[in-house]
């Protein structure tokens, strides 16, 4: 088996509101836009993010639990710092519920948290060195 993640898919209470969240409040343009089941972004090269509406998803994979903070993290690599102040700020202007100001961290980089509608939690990070390299285009 190649070593690959294609496709990250998260179950999300309210398809309309997330699309209000990352389309019209983060910019975000979408590759797929069904409403009431699914809205995809493609945020790499050979990489889909896909928000997948609650509804729509539980025939096939069955009920979906909520509460508390989902045990993963998305992360969205910047450049340098100042990026990822700017990019906290625009999760601040597209509502976001929850947003933590970035801080330096004992690794040696810089970031901060931010929540979408449903509680995920993104890492803006900046991360100096070679995995800086790797994940930033």
């Amino acid at each position: 088996m190649d070593q690959r993640l294609s496709l990250v898919t998260l179950v999300v209470a309210d398809l309309t509101e997330t699309r209000r969240f990352y389309c019209d409040g983060l910019g975000w343009d979408s590759y797929v836009d069904v409403p009431g089941e699914v809205l995809m972004f493609q945020v790499g090269p050979h990489l889909v993010l896909s928000l997948w509406d609650e509804g729509a998803a539980l025939e096939e994979i069955g009920p979906v639990s909520r509460g508390g903070t989902p045990p993963v993290t998305l992360a969205h690599n910047v450049g340098d710092p100042a990026q990822v102040d700017a990019v906290l700020e625009d999760a601040r202007r597209a509502g976001a519920p929850t947003i933590g100001d970035a801080v330096e961290r004992e690794w040696g980089g810089y970031s901060g948290y931010f929540t979408d509608p449903d509680g995920f939690l993104w890492e803006v990070a900046y991360a100096p060195g070679a995995l800086g390299e790797l994940v930033v285009p």
